[in-house]
Formats: C-alpha cells, structure tokens, sequence
C-alpha cells in the first residue's frame, strides 16, 4: 500500500506494545488477504465520555492516517487521531479468556461524566 508521508503515524502519535503488535498480527493472518489493517475508530459515548474500538478494514481512506507493523497496518482517521496521540494500545490476557486491548495514556475528556458537580442528574460534589 502506498501512504504519503503525510499521513504516516509515528510511535510518538500511537504505539502498540509487542504483546499488542503479537495478538494483531495473529488475528489479521486468521481473515481475508483483502484486509489492508486493523482501523481504531472513536464513538461518542454519553456518560463515558468517547469509547474506542478497533476493527478489521479493507481500505484507508484520504483522511486516514498509518502505522506500519509487521504484517498489519493500524488506520486511524485524522477525527479520532486527534483523541489518540499519545496513546499506547496493550494486550492484557488475564487466562481463563479474559484477554482484551487496552488504551493507556487515554487524555482526559472533557464533558463526558453524568451526575457530575452541578450537573441536572443530582450528582454531588466532595
């Protein structure tokens, strides 16, 4: 795939710990050979605040933005970069099944949060 240096990622916008790269890799060689990467997309999520999530994906697009690993690219749109940099996505496997991504370093959002300090749902403050 050919990416302009403008929209290729450095480890200073986003990284991926080797367990992370690992597991990615592992599970992108288990689908369809079309599948350019692995997209990390960003959700408005109410009182959460932004959730993340990632999926497979078979195309970037002119807003994207690529991290090259080895054997998979991580795509992220220049909307939910914004909320990324810095970013560090982990693999945690607990055993038992409980294995999932995480995001360390996550920026504190701003209005996310319910029943916070003034706000109508009765939240109080301490």
């Amino acid at each position: 795939m050919s990416v302009s240096a403008a929209n290729v990622l450095s480890t200073s916008d986003l990284s991926l710990t080797a367990p992370a790269q690992g597991k990615m890799a592992e599970l992108v060689q288990q689908v369809e050979e079309e599948i350019k990467g692995v997209r990390v997309y960003a959700t408005p999520g109410g009182c959460s605040g932004i959730s993340f999530g990632m999926t497979f994906t078979d195309q970037v697009n002119g807003n994207d933005a690529v991290l090259a690993c080895e054997g998979f690219d991580v795509i992220v749109d220049d909307a939910t970069l914004g909320y990324l940099r810095g970013v560090e996505i982990d693999f945690i496997d607990r055993g038992d099944g409980a294995a999932s991504f995480v995001f360390n370093n996550l920026p504190q959002m701003q209005g996310g949060g319910c029943g916070t300090c003034g706000s109508s749902q009765g939240g109080g403050c301490s």
